[in-house]
């Protein structure tokens, strides 16, 4: 009876300070891993080209495409660094140490942060191109957009240090066992949740639907203009066609995002164990895709 006890631990040397395994279907663990593993390498592949194009060639910086750079450096570190290590963390046990172990959580989320805030100065940028066209060249700025991309990177990092320092993200390696690598997820998920769900989702729908409006406008008008001028009916079914690719491409941006934040902070506050069953990680996976 007690070898099977120790067969059923990380280490079974340590027997009063190990974790046991976690006991997953074979065939559900393999197919998660060839997902990530998949998913990861086109995160990788398709966000380094992105990186290498903008870098690259000097007409591409321009403070758009500057703020798509970073958004590429955050997706790649979560393609390269972040969903590896989650599979690892998914597996039956940690075996790296309590170091990697905070190593890996140091990167998740503070390249989660950075994607997220990278979105919202996105949205930011398409508001003030949308709704101030006249004064966007001076208002954005190269140089401006770098401030910002720097700020963001740094709340993203002190946000980091926040939870690390003040403990709010604890491994069970540090503390009841040996042998996993998890969060402390309804601690973290409810401070989270507002920091990382609640205000990027209101301030990224609030100025889509800002632009959307002035963009609906601004056919409306155009559409008036050129009918006076040519009195051709087939304008406005052209410019009514343009306002509903409009909308469809601002409601796809809004809706995907949060189809793919809300499943697992719904997870994370039930305060239960789902994320660290294979159905739990699909839900994980969303996040970080």
């Amino acid at each position: 009876m007690e070898t099977q006890d120790r067969a059923e631990l990380c280490f079974p040397q340590l027997l009063n300070t190990s974790c046991r395994k976690l006991s997953h279907p074979r065939t559900e663990v393999l197919l998660i891993q060839i997902l990530m593993s998949s998913v990861s390498v086109l995160t990788v592949t398709l966000n380094l080209l992105v990186i290498i194009s903008v870098s690259h060639f000097r007409q591409l910086h321009v403070p758009s495409n500057l703020l798509l750079l970073s958004l590429a450096v955050a997706d790649f570190l979560v393609g390269l660094v972040v969903m590896p290590f989650e599979t690892l963390r998914h597996s039956e046990c940690w075996f790296l140490g309590p170091l990697m172990c905070s190593f890996s959580l140091f990167v998740t989320i503070t390249a989660t942060s950075a994607s997220i805030g990278d979105m919202v100065l996105i949205a930011v940028d398409r508001y003030v191109a949308v709704c101030h066209p006249l004064h966007y060249s001076t208002r954005v700025t190269v140089r401006r957009v770098q401030i910002c991309i720097f700020l963001c990177w740094i709340c993203s990092v002190l946000y980091n240090t926040l939870f690390l320092g003040a403990g709010l993200v604890q491994t069970s390696s540090h503390d009841s066992c040996q042998g996993q690598c998890e969060i402390n997820t309804f601690i973290v998920g409810i401070v989270d949740i507002v920091i990382s769900l609640f205000l990027p989702i209101a301030v990224i729908v609030v100025l889509y639907v800002r632009v959307f409006v002035v963009a609906v406008s601004q056919a409306r008008a155009i559409r008036s203009h050129v009918q006076a001028l040519t009195q051709k009916p087939s304008v406005n079914v052209r410019t009514m066609k343009s306002e509903l690719k409009a909308a469809r491409a601002l409601g796809v941006v809004v809706i995907v995002f949060i189809m793919c934040l809300f499943p697992f902070y719904g997870v994370v506050l039930s305060g239960n164990n789902f994320l660290n069953t294979p159905s739990g990680f699909i839900v994980h996976f969303m996040y970080f895709f």
